[in-house]
């Protein structure tokens, strides 16, 4: 059974001075190299999560909603595993696929069917997995005459309807997405909203992160409203997103 669980779960990212940085102080500390050290450099710390504590199981459709800088994306981030926290604890149980940046791992000098198994193994599939999606996966993205080529060749459109189709061919039992983009023209949208449905369908555990309410409301039935990287409400979906609206009229 998957699940999601958190508890005190904190994140400090260091932001550095880039003044302090500078070309100046640079040169100025390689004609002292021989003196004593000094680090001149400046470094903030931005709490960008605080003491996360909450629980989701199998069956969960989370939608998280909050102001830009809120945390959402960081906090998918920390449950995809690309951020550790800094304090606190999460666990996770099942396999997670983060839909977060759907061209990571892609190769502008290979050709299409190397950017299915490229992007295909860093999404956790195996090469016989692999194998047997890479005809759907062509057939879908509507690409087929294309795939032997670079995808330096392709245009941009042509290159999200790939990443879309490999990333949403894998199976997941926590599904990580953040902010669906377009993907094309209005009958390939059509395609992607379907294929995103039955993705949906068949993962364990949802969390996604939209600034459109009406699909939160459709999609999940629990919604984590973020507020700075603090916890501002946790509940089910219509009162979470009442209390929010209300909150920025």
């Amino acid at each position: 059974m998957a699940y999601i669980y958190l508890n005190n779960a904190s994140l400090d990212l260091p932001i550095y001075d880039v003044q302090s940085r500078s070309l100046k102080k640079r040169l100025a500390m390689l004609r002292n190299r021989g003196s004593e050290p000094q680090d001149d450099s400046k470094t903030v710390v931005l709490r960008a999560l605080n003491e996360l504590s909450f629980r989701i199981e199998t069956g969960d459709r989370l939608g998280l909603v909050g102001h830009n800088g809120a945390g959402k994306s960081t906090l998918l981030r920390v449950l995809a595993g690309i951020y550790a926290p800094s304090s606190g604890v999460v666990e996770k149980q099942g396999k997670t696929v983060p839909l977060l940046d759907i061209s990571l791992g892609m190769d502008e000098n290979s050709t299409g069917r190397q950017n299915i198994r490229l992007r295909g193994l860093l999404l956790g599939m195996s090469d016989d997995e692999i194998k047997q999606k890479e005809e759907e996966i062509a057939q879908f993205s509507e690409l087929e005459a294309f795939l032997d080529l670079p995808i330096r060749t392709y245009s941009s459109g042509m290159k999200v309807r790939l990443g879309f189709a490999i990333s949403t061919a894998v199976d997941a039992d926590i599904l990580l997405l953040d902010e669906v983009m377009g993907v094309g023209d209005a009958s390939f949208k059509d395609k992607a909203n379907r294929r995103l449905a039955e993705l949906h369908e068949r993962s364990e555990i949802v969390v996604l992160a939209l600034h459109d309410n009406e699909t939160i409301r459709k999609t999940c039935e629990k919604v984590l409203w973020l507020d700075r990287g603090n916890v501002r409400m946790l509940g089910p979906a219509d009162e979470v997103l009442a209390a929010y609206e209300a909150s920025v009229l």
